[in-house]
Formats: C-alpha cells, structure tokens, sequence
C-alpha cells in the first residue's frame, strides 16, 4: 500500500513529532509499504504545499498520523482528511478534539463515574488573577502543593509545579503562554501507571502490559528532561509490579475511558495509583509518542509486538474501517 505519514506541526511537540513519524516512516518501510513522508512546518505551512500535499493525501492508500498536540491530534486535521475521503488511522475528530483537551475529557469521563484527577479550569482573566485561581481552588477543596499545566498539550511542556501563591503566579502564566485554558490540578501523591490501547482490524480492543514510571530522581517531576533526555535515569517497569486485582481493575477503566471517548485505532490511558490504591485517571493521548523509545511501543513489545508490527496493525485496522 501507499501510506502518507504526516510529522512535525505547529505545536511546541514538534520535534518528537518529527522522530515518531520518522520512526513509522521507517516501519512502513519494512512492512513492504511505500512510505510517503510529509512535514507541516513549525508555521502550519506543508512543506511541499498545500495543493501538493491534496494531490498526495488523495493518492494514498491510508494516512499515519504522526503529529502531536493542537493542530494535530485535536481532530482538525482528522477533520480536513475526513474532507478529503482519505483513510487515517487513530480516532476521529470529535474523539480527538475532545481527548487532548483535559478539562473536557475529565469532565466527561466523571460524568461516566469514572474517578479522575481533582483540579480547576482557569481561563481569561482568570489566568491573571492569582487571588481568584486560590478561591477557586478552595472551592474545589484542592490545597497546594498543585500541578499547572496547559489544557491541550502534552510532553509536560508548559507544566509547573506550585507551592505557594508565588510559585502559583509564575506556573500560571507559563501554561497560559501555550494554552488559554490552564489546569490547575492537586497533586497526587502515589505511582504513575500508563497503559496502551490497541484497535485490530477485526475491531476488538486490547490492552497492552501496563508500564510504571520511575522518573528521573535528578528532576522536579516527570518533566520534558526527564522524557526525552538522553541522559535521562527515568525508568520504565513493563509490566507495572501490581497485584492481579488492579491490574483487571486498570485494564477494565482503560478499554472504558477508550470507549466512553468514542476512541478508535489507539490511545494510551494514564494513571495514578493513590496511596489507598484507588486508581485515578490523569490522561488519554488519542496519538501517543511513537518514536522507537516512546512508551506505547515499549508496551507492546512486551506483549510480543514489534515496532513495525504495532505500525502493521494501525495500518491495517484503518483501512478495515468503513
């Protein structure tokens, strides 16, 4: 098959956009497909332009998706392909839209009862006003130290840790510079589990092996550094040390957040386990980092799958789809 494979973006993922779709490039290469790369530049622009990249997506068997962030994986571009009647693989716009934006997606999944991070959405003028970001925290009985981060997003660029009105002032502003909407969400104290969602093309869901991250000790939090340095100490335990009973308890919420969200292809499901045990989900990534190293292919390769045969199935679970 012919399999465009879509990279870089404007978002502030660009560069680990630039490596997942590198490395997909790569797998449908090996698969026997004919990889046909195309890069949208940091300014939003194809680089071999617009009318170009039509005639190229249009002569495509299917599009892999390797864009991360806004602009991306928030359903616009799922959006402009749908326009064109070309095949792509991952969720469709309003599951995309809704899944990169974390405010949404909370209040959706504990609409469902499903038990997600505690927080509050500051946007506006909120974003500048210290005092009234400190009521509605109280309001929402969310006590320091917190979180802050931009709504849509990821990579942890733009996410601050707060412990005081200060620290709070200053991680505010720097979220509000990516996004207007900035989460402010308490921390949880506990472990950090991720699991892996996989369509096949006869439509059943799985679950990959769940991974624990031990971050880098040298680092505040499990930040951009502590992901993407070379230098890194962050570990990654496949599968998670967790008793069978939680272990059935994550897989379950995992396939329910998928399927609550209107999910298709794939999606990695993020957690936190509470000191009590009581898992609470953080975030969906409805196109999670795909570079060789990221942590949706590390998880199925301990069920067996290899880069190019997660890739092999993306591919070919988009194109079963009607």
């Amino acid at each position: 098959m012919k399999v465009a494979v879509v990279m870089g973006g404007t978002s502030p993922e660009h560069h680990v956009s630039l490596a997942s779709g590198k490395g997909i490039a790569a797998a449908v290469t090996e698969l026997g497909h004919t990889a046909v790369p195309l890069v949208i530049d940091q300014q939003g622009d194809w680089a071999v332009g617009l009318h170009e990249a039509i005639d190229l997506l249009r002569s495509v068997d299917v599009v892999l998706i390797g864009l991360h962030g806004e602009y991306g994986e928030d359903g616009r571009l799922q959006g402009f392909l749908d326009q064109l009647k070309v095949k792509y693989v991952g969720s469709g716009v309003l599951a995309s839209a809704v899944g990169l934006d974390k405010h949404l997606t909370k209040s959706v999944l504990r609409s469902h009862g499903i038990a997600v991070t505690p927080g509050v959405r500051l946007f506006g003028a909120e974003t500048t006003d210290t005092e009234a970001a400190i009521q509605k925290l109280k309001a929402a009985d969310v006590e320091f130290p917190v979180f802050v981060k931009p709504a849509n997003g990821g990579s942890s660029f733009g996410v601050g840790r707060a412990t005081d009105l200060a620290s709070l002032a200053d991680a505010i502003a720097a979220a509000a510079e990516l996004d207007p909407q900035v989460l402010v969400e308490k921390e949880m104290i506990g472990r950090e589990i991720d699991l892996a969602v996989l369509q096949f093309p006869d439509g059943r869901v799985e679950v990959g092996p769940s991974l624990e991250i031990i971050s880098d000790p040298a680092q505040p939090f499990f930040n951009a550094t502590a992901k993407y340095d070379a230098d890194s100490a962050t570990q990654f335990l496949i599968p998670a040390p967790v008793d069978p009973e939680l272990a059935e308890q994550l897989r379950r919420t995992a396939l329910e957040v998928f399927d609550v969200l209107g999910c298709t292809g794939l999606a990695r499901v993020d957690f936190f386990i509470e000191a009590d045990g009581k898992p609470v989900v953080n975030e969906i990534n409805t196109l999670p980092g795909f570079t060789p190293a990221s942590q949706f292919p590390r998880m199925w390769a301990a069920a067996g799958y290899s880069y190019a045969d997660v890739v092999g199935v993306l591919i070919d679970t988009a194109v079963a789809k009607p």
